[in-house]
């Protein structure tokens, strides 16, 4: 099965081709500029890997949450070439793929994701590995790190910039956490890994029926909120 997977969910823009065998990625900062990096990237790997987009089983593609800008930049992406090519989407959540990250990493089967939602916000959950599949034990949301529920259970890791940007955090959730890795993020090869089963069972979807998954309702500043630096 060959798969293309991407995101540009965070400060990150990532793409990583599955040719059957193994994967390669590329990942770079990219700031504001995944709209520039994104398709470069991919069709630099669909060259490497000798690949036509009609060879692929279908697209992944972090759906969320993250950054408005970059999940609206990654499902427009990824419609674009799955419609041009009559191809399936899925689309994997950001927190659950920073749990793959984080398993992948380590082997760790409990992991909390927090991302840094900015407006002393996080996005929020907490997966449970049985062996197979991840459990959703707190689906994705935001909230304020003072007001973060934990999970059933200790030996969590926290894992996101979420436990770098707001050590209230960490000290809300200080019985639930083994540990903690503010470095972990949604890496393209994590979104891709989860979305292959999810091909293999026919749970794509047509480019139409492809969106983001939103757990804040803000999509836009004031003026005064912009001028002020802020960024949702």
């Amino acid at each position: 099965m060959r798969v293309l997977a991407f995101d540009a969910s965070t400060d990150v823009c990532a793409a990583a081709l599955y040719d059957g065998e193994r994967w390669n990625e590329r990942a770079t900062i990219a700031g504001q500029r995944h709209s520039d990096l994104l398709l470069p990237m991919v069709r630099a790997l669909l060259t490497e890997g000798r690949v036509e987009l009609v060879d692929l089983e279908g697209i992944a593609f972090g759906a969320g949450p993250g950054s408005f800008t970059g999940l609206r930049i990654a499902c427009g992406v990824a419609q674009g070439l799955a419609l041009g090519a009559n191809l399936p989407l899925v689309g994997v959540g950001t927190l659950e793929a920073m749990a793959e990250s984080a398993r992948i990493r380590t082997g760790c089967t409990r992991v909390i994701g927090a991302l840094d939602a900015r407006m002393h916000e996080v996005y929020y959950a907490a997966y449970e590995h049985d062996g197979t599949h991840w459990l959703s034990r707190i689906a994705p949301s935001v909230v304020n790190p003072a007001d973060a529920r934990p999970p059933p259970g200790d030996g969590w890791l926290g894992a996101g910039n979420g436990f770098v940007a707001y050590p209230e955090l960490r000290q809300t959730l200080a019985g639930a956490l083994a540990s903690w890795d503010g470095a972990v993020l949604p890496t393209a090869v994590a979104i891709g890994s989860l979305a292959r089963p999810r091909f293999a069972a026919g749970q794509g979807v047509a480019a139409r029926d492809a969106a983001p998954l939103y757990v804040r309702h803000r999509v836009a500043l004031t003026s005064a909120e912009r001028a002020a630096g802020m960024r949702l």
